[in-house]
This record gives C-alpha cells, sequence and structure tokens, in this order.
C-alpha cells in the first residue's frame, strides 16, 4: 500500500505552511477570559492570503479557476491550519463548494464557485440539525410553492453563519428525501440567532420561516447531502489529527527543557511512555484519516469496496474523537500547573478540541453505526 503523497498534494502542503507560518495561536483574547465570542468575525487577512495563494480554490475544477485537487489535499491543508488554530472557514467554505460542483447545477455552479474559489463569496454548511443530536436534514422542511421551494425549521450551531454569503441548509421533504437547499444570509425569513463555541467561536442558530429558494438553488440528489455529510466530518477528523501534532510538539518542547531532579523530564520513563502512547493515536488517527479521504474520492469516481465510505469515515471519527482528547489531557497533565496557565497557549488548543470531539461525536455512536453497516454489508 502506497502512502506517498503527490507532487501536487505536497505542493498544497507546503503554500499552506508558508501561509500559516505567521499565524499566532493567541492571536486573539483568550476563549477562558471571555464570556462571550472571541471576535466578530473570522481572520479575513488570513483568507485574503489563502485566496491569494489559491489554496480557497484547490479542490475546484479549472473550469472554476481551481487546481483540480481532490479530499486529500484539502485534509492536508487542514491539517496546517489546525496546528496554528487559524480561525477560518476553510473546512465548511471548501466542503460546501465541492458539493455544489459535484452535484449542483450549471447555474448554481456559475453563480457561487469563481466567488468561493477567490474568497469573495464565503460558504458554510447547517449540518448539525436542531439539537446537534438527530439528523441534519430532518430539522427543516423542504415543500414546493410552484417552481421555488420553501423552507421551515431550525438548524444549530451553524459555523461562521454570521459572516457567510451563502448557507447550504439540509432538508427533507416528507417523502424520505433528502435536499439541500443554499441559502443567501439577508433571505427574508431567515433569523440568525447568536451562539458561542467551546472555543470561542461565534456560531448562531438559523430559523427558516418560510424561506423561499430558487429551484436553480436547490440540488435535489440526496446524494449532495450525504456527501457533504462526509466530506465535513473527514474534514473535522483532520483538523483533530493538526491539532493534535501540534499539541504534542508543544509538550515535546515544553519536557525537554522542564528539568527535575537536573535531568529533563522527557527522559522520564512514566513521561516517555505517556507519549509514546499518544503518537500511537496520532499515527492511528491519520491512518485513518487517509483511508476516508481516500475512500470519499474513489467512491465519487465509481470505485466500491466491501463497506460504502461511511464507514471508513466512522472508523475515522472514532479514532479522531477519542485521540484529540487523549492527546490534550496528556499534554495538560505533562505541562503540570503551565498548562493552565492563560499566557500560554496550551489552554486554546484544549478549548479547542474539545470542540472538535463534540463535533465529531461520541466515538460509542460511531461504532454503533459501524456496527451497522457490517451487519447491512457482511464480508466474504
Amino acid at each position: 500500500m502506497d502512502f506517498t503523497f503527490t507532487e501536487e498534494q505536497q505542493a498544497a502542503v507546503e503554500a499552506a505552511r508558508a501561509v500559516f507560518a505567521d499565524v499566532a495561536p493567541d492571536g486573539v483574547p483568550s476563549p477562558a477570559l471571555t464570556p462571550g465570542a472571541v471576535a466578530d468575525d473570522f481572520d479575513r487577512p488570513l483568507w485574503a492570503r489563502l485566496a491569494g495563494s489559491d489554496l480557497l480554490s484547490l479542490v475546484l475544477a479549472e473550469e472554476h479557476g481551481g487546481a483540480g485537487l481532490d479530499t486529500i489535499a484539502l485534509c492536508l491543508v487542514l491539517r496546517e491550519a489546525a496546528k496554528v488554530l487559524a480561525r477560518v472557514p476553510l473546512l465548511e467554505h471548501c466542503a460546501t463548494a465541492m458539493a455544489v460542483q459535484a452535484h449542483g447545477s450549471p447555474e448554481l455552479a456559475a453563480a457561487l464557485l469563481p466567488g468561493a474559489g477567490s474568497g469573495r463569496i464565503v460558504l458554510t454548511a447547517a449540518a448539525h440539525g436542531r439539537s446537534g443530536h438527530d439528523p441534519a436534514e430532518l430539522a427543516v422542511t423542504a415543500r414546493r410553492d410552484g417552481e421555488a421551494w420553501i423552507l421551515d425549521g431550525t438548524q444549530t450551531a451553524v459555523p461562521w453563519a454570521q459572516s457567510a454569503d451563502w448557507i447550504a441548509v439540509p432538508a427533507h421533504t416528507g417523502e424520505g428525501e433528502a435536499v439541500l437547499a443554499f441559502v443567501p444570509r439577508p433571505a427574508e425569513g431567515l433569523a440568525l440567532a447568536e451562539q458561542v463555541s467551546t472555543n470561542g467561536e461565534r456560531l448562531a442558530e438559523l430559523a427558516l420561516d418560510g424561506v423561499r429558494v430558487a429551484p436553480t438553488h436547490l440540488i435535489g440528489d440526496p446524494v449532495a447531502w450525504e456527501r457533504l455529510r462526509q466530506l465535513l466530518a473527514t474534514g473535522t477528523c483532520a483538523l483533530a489529527l493538526g491539532l493534535g501534532e501540534g499539541v504534542l510538539a508543544m509538550t515535546s518542547q515544553y519536557t525537554s527543557k522542564r528539568e527535575q531532579f537536573g535531568f529533563p523530564v522527557a527522559t522520564f520513563q512514566a513521561v516517555a511512555v505517556q507519549a509514546a502512547d499518544r503518537y500511537i493515536d496520532l499515527r492511528a488517527m491519520e491512518v485513518t484519516l487517509w483511508q476516508a479521504a481516500w475512500r470519499l474520492d474513489a467512491a465519487t469516481g465509481g470505485a466500491g469496496g466491501p463497506l460504502p465510505s461511511s464507514g471508513d469515515v466512522a472508523v475515522a471519527k472514532i479514532w479522531a474523537s477519542e485521540g484529540v482528547r487523549r492527546v490534550v489531557q496528556t499534554a495538560q497533565h505533562l505541562h503540570g500547573g503551565f498548562g493552565a496557565d492563560t499566557d500560554y497557549p496550551l489552554h486554546r488548543y484544549h478549548a479547542w478540541a474539545k470542540q472538535l470531539e463534540l463535533q465529531l461525536g461520541p466515538a460509542a455512536a460511531h461504532e454503533e453505526a459501524l456496527g451497522d453497516l457490517l451487519a447491512a454489508h457482511p464480508l466474504a
């Protein structure tokens, strides 16, 4: 099995590292010391640099001004973004653009993708439903009204909704079908209520009351929402991996300099064993991430497998949800009281890790979903 990345994918990583090199994780107030959101908007200067480096158009086809790369390339860039806690809607924006490109009408693609690739249009997605537990497509109803569609319902915890230009909203038609509607932020009947994430970023509850959507702004193929959901989940696993790698690097540097009894604490067996266990967690998170990302692209290309791609995504989510929690907990333990110092960035990584863990959901739920898939698709 060859895990070597292509030259184009490696070039994307190099470009991302150059863009994120000057990003400071403590560029905004600490979420531990801020009662509300740490900032009113995402990092617009960083967003402009991402656009200028063609990283926002990375996964778009050449006809839309992009490089035509794949999910693996996006996850490689997301991993670099998480190492510095980059405050940009990179995952939601690119995943939504990929869904439009793969399943949207030519009119929708022409309206959104050129602007999305240049950063002029910001996209996000409502993926958490009404409560964060039930399927997101069940939280909103979509009914026909002539040629248009009418949306009613509520979606919670929508990232960057106040700053986005378009929001992808999954909905159900009442006939067991999931559709994906694209709603402009100032749409009539759309109301945003302020919410704040665990890591201090702005979220929004979307209340849709008779929001009218043109037929060209709705994707009726249920595969579109399923693919977007899996892209968002896999990208979140990439963020968890990058964050974990950043935290383990911080821990290595600290324990190499911190001395007890005249020796660096990194030389103590108990410290080394705990760090090694977390390194194993990160390698498991990495291999399951690349498997899930590869399967998403392979499934789009028609390649099959013993299980649907959702099985690979479930495995990646199991490792990411448990792994990122274990990594930051061990890092806090090995830093001692210094890890809780709000002048040191580790507590910020802990808050982001908890937010990612909440987004991914409990590992037990993904294990149950994986068990259902195995029962429905017996392996020969």
